[in-house]
């Protein structure tokens, strides 16, 4: 049995705690490796190897931790297949899903290439009768990233990337689903330049994040999760007297106006709410047409496209997506389509009964599609995280605006219209924190930021983007004035960066 250990200090190191996780192969439902699980102790082995380390790295100029940045981001690509067929095997996602949770990682360290600049501080002459005033940002120290089984390379990217090339060390808990890329990830780290110690990684459960919570040396923590633990890290992060940003659950709905183009519309949902299995916070589970012919419209073409979706293995490259990650979530997933069904609402297509031939072990599950969700059923409160698609039914435009804006979830959002007012109008209006405009996953580019409103996020800054550069820094302000005297001649040399 293949054992995942702890990568702390530069090298593997392994746990004294004695206590495991398995690590399943979706699509055969077949334990495949087994992941150390950390204690209190490991997690202060990575703090202390962190510390040491973030005394020196801090003083490394950021042009040389850029070039850092790039040779990870030349080992990662040169990597790439081996990374994704990884990432596969322990979470489910077909490969081409895989590549693309790589990639989207990859344009955050993209970002980070160009941490010299972003840096700069401001500065301001003769603010003051022979007084210059300027700013400067400097490390926080010590920081960490507890990130989820859902996407296990572009979220510790997001983190990590921003974190060291700022001047930190990092220290990273990823989920002990699908552990293995967290850790080649730190070594392809190590291998493009950076010190033992720069980036650990953890494996654990709750015992694990209760430690990066409570640590003292531990300045930073970014999470990525459901809501309900989000809302625990930053609470008990901040009462320990951290920063803390942590990103919740979501529910995001897709707007479709009458005049929408309705063929793409309908392609773009289903890649959304089917893709990855749904196994994703930007997924679009909820589909809101407006007015019933465009509702019945709606519905018969995504009947259609169902007819079509191909569910496989993850390395089945016909295949639209591949097993959801564990047993665990499989029936969590198909309680809640009967809780739908209890509810009252029509289930048009029930994926449970989906078996893949030669792989019945897998935990696959079929796409589902209900009709006739009605604002306040816990199904539709709730996410479910599956690939399950709700029609619900709008009137009015008023009435489609309000749907995402009165949810518990504020995460992202989708309009589907020609008409460039009503798009402006709901942009400006829904109560939403990314929103996209005929376009179904709107996740920002790596140059902006990440980030929800309402319990799909906890907390001030977002993720990447010069939010995640405020996060992993604090501004110093500094008021110069010198003394007036002669000016020495000297010579002037060329300086050079070597």
């Amino acid at each position: 049995m293949r054992e995942i250990s702890h990568f702390i200090d530069g090298a593997a190191f392994a746990g004294q705690s004695g206590r495991f996780g398995d690590v399943f192969n979706p699509n055969t439902g077949e334990v495949q490796a087994r992941v150390q699980l950390a204690t209190t102790g490991e997690v202060d082995q990575a703090v202390a190897s962190a510390l040491r380390a973030q005394q020196t790295w801090a003083l490394v100029n950021p042009q040389r931790r850029a070039r850092v940045m790039f040779e990870f981001k030349r080992l990662v690509e040169a990597n790439m297949d081996e990374l994704a067929e990884i990432l596969s095997s322990e979470h489910g996602k077909v490969i081409a899903d895989s590549k693309g949770d790589i990639q989207r990682g990859l344009e955050v360290i993209e970002f980070a290439c160009g941490i010299p600049h972003v840096l700069k501080g401001e500065y301001t002459e003769g603010a003051g009768p022979g007084i210059d005033v300027y700013s400067m940002r400097q490390p926080l120290g010590v920081c960490a990233g507890i990130t989820p089984f859902n996407f296990p390379a572009m979220i510790p990217m997001w983190m990590f990337g921003i974190a060291i090339a700022t001047g930190n060390t990092f220290i990273l808990k990823p989920s002990e689903k699908d552990p293995t890329v967290p850790v080649r990830l730190a070594e392809l780290m190590m291998e493009a330049g950076a010190p033992s110690g720069v980036l650990n990684v953890v494996h654990g459960d709750k015992a694990a994040v209760d430690a990066i919570l409570d640590h003292p040396d531990i300045k930073a923590v970014s999470f990525v999760g459901s809501s309900d633990i989000a809302h625990y890290v930053y609470s008990r992060g901040t009462a320990n007297g951290k920063r803390v940003q942590a990103m919740g659950g979501a529910k995001n709905h897709g707007i479709i106006l009458p005049d929408a183009d309705l063929e793409q519309a309908t392609k773009d949902i289903i890649g959304a709410a089917y893709g990855s299995a749904g196994e994703r916070c930007m997924a679009l589970p909820v589909v809101v047409p407006v007015g019933k012919t465009t509702a019945d419209e709606v519905r018969e073409r995504v009947l259609a496209e169902l007819e079509t979706l191909k569910v496989g293995v993850s390395t089945d490259a016909a295949a639209q997506y591949g097993p959801v990650v564990s047993q665990a979530h499989k029936d969590k997933i198909a309680s809640y389509i009967q809780m739908g069904v209890d509810e009252g609402a029509e289930l048009v297509v029930d994926g449970r009964g989906f078996s893949l031939q030669g792989y019945e072990k897998g935990f696959f599950i079929g796409p589902s599609l209900f009709d006739g969700v009605k604002k306040g059923m816990k199904t539709y409160n709730e996410e479910i995280f599956g690939p399950v698609l709700q029609i619900v039914r709008a009137e009015t435009f008023e009435e489609a605006l309000d749907l995402p804006s009165s949810h518990q979830y504020g995460n992202g959002v989708a309009i589907f219209t020609r008409n460039g007012r009503a798009a402006r109008e709901f942009a400006a209006r829904v109560q939403v924190g990314m929103v996209g405009i005929n376009v179904p996953i709107p996740v920002p580019v790596a140059y902006h930021t990440f980030g929800g409103w309402k319990r799909s996020a906890f907390g001030d800054v977002n993720q990447h983007g010069m939010e995640g550069v405020r996060f992993y820094t604090k501004v110093k302000t500094i008021t110069a004035r010198w003394p007036e005297g002669a000016v020495e001649d000297s010579a002037f040399v060329i300086p050079t960066m070597k």
